[in-house]
């Protein structure tokens, strides 16, 4: 049966002005549609492309714009590649030629091309890292001249960034250096760029959503497919990420920024990230004999390395 999808009354993004990129498919299709529900005007933006990336098409991108305008939402659609510096630049004046400005900015734009570290190609690394690192940068870095352009004109700005960032990224995953080395990097972009634009009124968040897509493993995919098939309630649809992301793109998360939430299927967490663990200062240089004891009891007195799911192994 088919999902009927209304407008929300008094919907927590009324009047906001929403950019989604990769929203054509899966998991920003789902965040493109609720950010419209709860009354956002959308720029779904789209290249159309297979999941590693090959073939155009604007059908992707249109057909979301026509879902959200068939239950009265507003939306436009893009299909500029937002790893493309004057793509990225593009598509934030597309928000505020169509809407008069911009509010929020999801980047969610990838691609992927697993392969073994020894196998990788060059192109296999750079393409990957191009659309999801560059293309995140990219759009922010014309959102946040929008926003800093309007704070300087005495505009009290209220606005949000939230990235997609992944637990093979944070975590780790084997297969997946160029993809994980371009989401963990997103998630300090994400820690720094908090850091940068909160005097100019914008937060910036991400998220490391845990859903069934094109861009995950085949490993993965079949395990998922098979726990989804045994759960009255399905924990890997992609709809299942969008109320986060549209909760942090509303003005009630106007306190929460510089963080990376764990989600998927009715699961909320925050990812901690980096932190000093146990250590030793002698106050000294050392001697590298001297450590032989004193890095294996270090590493002993520490958190062991989290699984993929982001908790310890032992967990499991």
């Amino acid at each position: 049966m088919t999902e009927t999808i209304s407008l929300e009354p008094d919907g927590i993004c009324a009047g906001r002005v929403a950019i989604v990129t990769g929203a054509g498919r899966g998991i920003g299709r789902g965040e493109a549609v609720e950010l419209a529900r709860q009354g956002a005007s959308v720029v779904v933006n789209d290249i159309g492309a297979n999941a590693d990336g090959s073939d155009h098409s604007s059908g992707p991108a249109n057909d979301v714009v026509q879902e959200i305008l068939a239950f009265g939402g507003q939306a436009t659609a893009n299909v500029d590649d937002v790893s493309s510096w004057k793509g990225a630049q593009r598509l934030v004046q597309t928000a505020i030629d169509t809407y008069g400005r911009l509010d929020v900015l999801v980047n969610n734009a990838g691609i992927i091309r697993d392969r073994m570290l020894v196998n990788m190609t060059e192109a296999e690394f750079d393409d990957v890292v191009r659309v999801h690192l560059k293309g995140t940068f990219a759009t922010m870095r014309f959102a946040a001249e929008h926003w800093r352009e309007r704070s300087k004109a005495g505009e009290n700005v209220d606005a949000r960034v939230i990235n997609t960032s992944s637990a093979s990224g944070i975590y780790g995953n084997v297969g997946q250096s160029n993809y994980g080395a371009a989401k963990a990097g997103i998630a300090s972009l994400t820690i720094i760029a908090s850091k940068e634009l909160g005097r100019y009124g914008v937060t910036v968040n991400a998220i490391a959503p845990s859903a069934l897509t094109r861009m995950i493993t085949e490993g993965t995919r079949k395990r998922m497919e098979t726990h989804a098939a045994q759960e009255a309630f399905d924990p890997y649809h992609p709809d299942n990420v969008a109320p986060i992301v549209t909760w942090l793109a509303s003005p009630a998360s106007s306190a929460i920024t510089g963080r990376v939430f764990n989600t998927g299927g009715g699961m909320i967490g925050v990812s901690e990230g980096w932190r000093l663990g146990p250590h030793v200062d002698i106050g000294a240089r050392w001697d590298p004999r001297a450590l032989d004891d004193v890095v294996p009891q270090l590493v002993a007195d520490a958190a062991p390395v989290s699984a993929i799911s982001g908790r310890p192994p032992e967990t499991l």
